[in-house]
């Protein structure tokens, strides 16, 4: 047998009380009658007490007869079976898994730390009771391992400014990486009769021998981006002071006074502390 097999054997209260009455009623009569004949009975009862299984919610019970898979029980109560049974006991509960935090290398092969959170279940116990060794500690492996190939399909993060832009990144493509995560695991671990209920980044980090560059990369790349946005807003301004100023006919300037002017409202306008203003009470050549 190759497969599952759900089986449910008798009635576990019901064989209670006959093997109560049977090894009790021998002793009884092993007294009343003064005839030890009336033990064997209650022998033969005692070992029927080996045979009840009890299987609580969200359980289960792999049988096994002299190393021959019998089947799985998978109702919850009380029941009875051959006491030369035995019984192995999966939990069919839901499950999680934090995995320790890896260092990896992206796409780009610079280092990271990463780590995952997994909640799985058992679906199919003939897998995961004889398929694999370990089943708990199947899941850990596999999973360090589905998470170290995922981290080397993408990069940490977009690097646009050297020309390197990704689709998917680590840091910003939550749904996209958790979906491959869910995905690859979900394959490694079907051979042990495992569901992925879910799988996603828990912690994903520069490793500590780059994370002070990469902090002064992102740092630089936005204040370059932040400059970007102030110089072409102070063109804007300048180009629309000079457009108000010839439309209303204020002042009328030369190529030479223009040129000033841009180079005061620029200096004005972009730089990081307020403009000290100097005030002409000559003329304009003075």
């Amino acid at each position: 047998m190759k497969s599952e097999k759900i089986i449910k054997p008798a009635n576990g209260y019901l064989m209670l009380l006959i093997v109560l009455v049977l090894f009790f009623g021998s002793i009884a009569f092993a007294f009343v009658k003064a005839n030890a004949i009336y033990i064997i009975p209650a022998i033969i009862s005692f070992f029927g007490f080996f045979g009840f299984i009890l299987v609580n919610p969200n359980n289960s019970k792999v049988i096994l007869l002299f190393g021959k898979y019998v089947g799985t029980i998978k109702a919850n109560g009380l029941f009875w079976a051959n006491p030369l049974f035995k019984k192995k006991t999966i939990s069919l509960r839901a499950s999680n898994f934090d995995s320790e935090r890896l260092k990896v290398n992206d796409k780009l092969g610079n280092p990271v730390m990463i780590s995952t959170i997994l909640v799985w279940r058992v679906t199919n116990t003939y897998k995961a009771a004889f398929d694999v060794d370990n089943y708990e500690n199947f899941v850990r492996v596999q999973t360090d391992a589905a998470v170290r190939k995922l981290a080397s399909m993408y990069p940490y993060d977009n690097f646009a400014d050297e020309g390197l832009t990704e689709d998917i990144t680590l840091r910003s493509s939550v749904n996209e990486v958790s979906e491959a995560l869910e995905k690859e695991i979900d394959e490694r671990l079907t051979i042990a009769g495992i569901e992925v209920l879910e799988a996603r980044i828990g912690y994903l980090a520069y490793a500590n021998e780059i994370a002070s560059a990469m902090l002064k990369r992102q740092q630089a790349t936005a204040i370059v981006a932040a400059r970007h946005k102030i110089v072409q807003g102070a063109v804007e301004m300048v180009e629309m002071a000079l457009e108000e100023l010839n439309k209303k006919q204020i002042v009328e300037l030369d190529e030479e006074r223009k040129a000033a002017m841009v180079s005061n409202l620029l200096v004005i306008l972009c730089g990081d502390k307020e403009a000290s203003p100097v005030v002409n009470a000559g003329t304009l050549s003075h």
